[in-house]
């Protein structure tokens, strides 16, 4: 589930309890968590309606709308077979810039980092990928991630979604175009031993 800036910095100071979306199928789980651009928030439940339920005046200042005729005119652009009321509160914030920062790593840590990159990389179908990932975002910084992902050969979404794996480790930060490795990120390689340009 996608959420704009707007969105989650009303989730995070409460003044939005209510995201509505339209989906042939759901794409949230009631009782699941998810990451925003301000932090955390917990998806508390999720209520579905038909695809031609027209939102209350209430629910629509729930989701942030001025009025009901704003938050169906958005509802309306996206056309689907259900309509679904997602209840949400603000868990915590973000962990990953305090994270990334962070580049003091003792060995147990860096361990703990390969563990993770290693069972990332038996999963993938196309082979070892997280180490090859880093070496591309740190020789590329502030490159387009189309163009990163051309250059492995991967579709972009799934290029940007391998890579806020890595930034939920802390090894990588988005920037406004691109990316670049995160100070943990540098650390980590270094406590590896793992060039860059290998």
């Amino acid at each position: 589930m996608l959420l704009d800036h707007r969105t989650a910095e009303g989730i995070a100071d409460g003044s939005i309890t209510l995201v509505l979306r339209r989906w042939d199928a759901p794409r949230a789980k009631a009782g699941g968590t998810q990451r925003t651009s301000t932090g955390t928030i917990r998806i508390i439940d999720i209520d579905e309606r038909p695809g031609d339920y027209r939102v209350s005046a209430d629910q629509a200042r729930a989701a942030g709308y001025p009025d009901a005729e704003t938050a169906q005119a958005e509802l309306d652009r996206r056309p689907a077979r259900r309509t679904y009321l997602i209840t949400v509160a603000y868990l915590a914030p973000d962990e990953r810039p305090g994270l990334a920062a962070d580049d003091t790593l003792d060995s147990a840590g860096a361990e703990d980092i390969s563990t993770r990159l290693d069972r990332w990389d038996a999963a993938s179908a196309d082979g070892p990928w997280t180490r090859r990932y880093l070496a591309l975002i740190a020789a590329n910084e502030t490159v387009r991630a189309p163009d990163l992902a051309a250059q492995v050969g991967s579709e972009v979404p799934r290029f940007k979604r391998r890579v806020r794996q890595l930034k939920g480790l802390g090894l990588t930060t988005s920037l406004d175009v691109g990316y670049r490795l995160a100070p943990r990120g540098r650390a980590y390689l270094e406590a590896t031993g793992f060039s860059p340009d290998s």
